[in-house]
């Protein structure tokens, strides 16, 4: 029964503390900014398809090349595909795939960081070393390279960023772990023999939400214009399929003719884009005043 009440409370804790924190993102004008921004791409993303006129793979629904009308609101592209509803089935891609590569690199980048912050000595020269080496490769490079060996796939994509963003995170997060560790709480954990994987996750952990949430932010924003230009390249996502990057890869030749086959989607990446970037600047903001706060204090 302890145990059950236990789990309650955390579970209490919790949602009473992301509350806590969405309405602090909500006080400045940057985060109201950019949940909006960000609110409005997932709206578009995943509530399109439900209320998109045509298939986003039918062609010949309208005259190739042709400008706004009544029956195709932004146009249609050189296949005659009616623009409005591929742009409204084209935002899953750019919002599923760049969360899920964040994901997993915070899985690793977390773990490795705190490992490595929490022991310190030669594993975390060692480990840092290796870090080092590996964000100084030219990234869209390296990632060009490995799909081009490996294929296009979205396993693959996906794979990569999330390879390429995990040595950021675990940096970011060797670093507050690094500063946590001889916190008196944590010295006391040890004191009653605790074992290093419940004071990493009790202790350590909780205690880097701030710099981990801000550094997810970033890295969130990043891997949607990263996987964008990749589906820009011809390195993502392939045709026929809906897919705001690939929409401006593909129309660009169409730019004077049908200006909102390229714009659209271009406007779309770069709303959410700049969502995400306005919301890590507002996490990063209040994780500063906390700071500053607790130092003069």
């Amino acid at each position: 029964m302890s145990q059950v009440a236990n789990s309650r409370i955390e579970e209490s804790e919790f949602t009473a503390a992301s509350v806590r924190g969405f309405q602090t993102l909500l006080r400045g004008r940057s985060g109201r900014i950019g949940v909006a921004l960000v609110s409005f791409a997932l709206l578009l993303a995943l509530a399109g398809p439900a209320v998109a006129p045509y298939s986003p793979f039918a062609i010949s629904v309208g005259t190739p090349v042709s400008g706004p009308s009544v029956a195709h609101w932004f146009g249609t592209d050189t296949l005659g595909r009616d623009i409005l509803s591929r742009l409204l089935w084209g935002g899953k891609s750019i919002i599923i795939l760049p969360t899920v590569a964040v994901l997993m690199s915070s899985a690793v980048g977390v773990t490795l960081g705190l490992w490595v912050g929490y022991k310190g000595g030669l594993l975390d020269q060692i480990a840092m070393r290796v870090v080092d080496v590996l964000m100084s490769a030219p990234p869209l490079l390296l990632v060009m390279i490995f799909i081009q060996a490996l294929g296009t796939s979205t396993f693959v994509i996906v794979t990569v960023v999330a390879a390429f963003f995990a040595p950021r995170i675990m940096r970011v997060i060797r670093g507050a772990a690094y500063a946590v560790k001889t916190q008196d709480y944590v010295l006391a954990a040890r004191a009653r023999g605790e074992s290093t994987t419940a004071i990493l996750l009790r202790e350590i952990l909780p205690n880097v939400t701030g710099p981990l949430l801000a550094e997810l932010a970033i890295r969130l924003n990043f891997a949607v214009i990263f996987i964008s230009t990749l589906n820009f390249l011809g390195l993502g996502v392939q045709p026929p399929s809906p897919d705001w990057g690939l929409m401006v890869s593909e129309n660009r030749i169409i730019l004077a003719q049908a200006p909102l086959a390229t714009l659209a989607p271009a406007l779309a990446i770069a709303a959410l884009a700049m969502g995400v970037n306005f919301i890590a600047d507002e996490m990063a903001t209040h994780l500063a005043r906390n700071v500053s706060r607790d130092a003069r204090v």
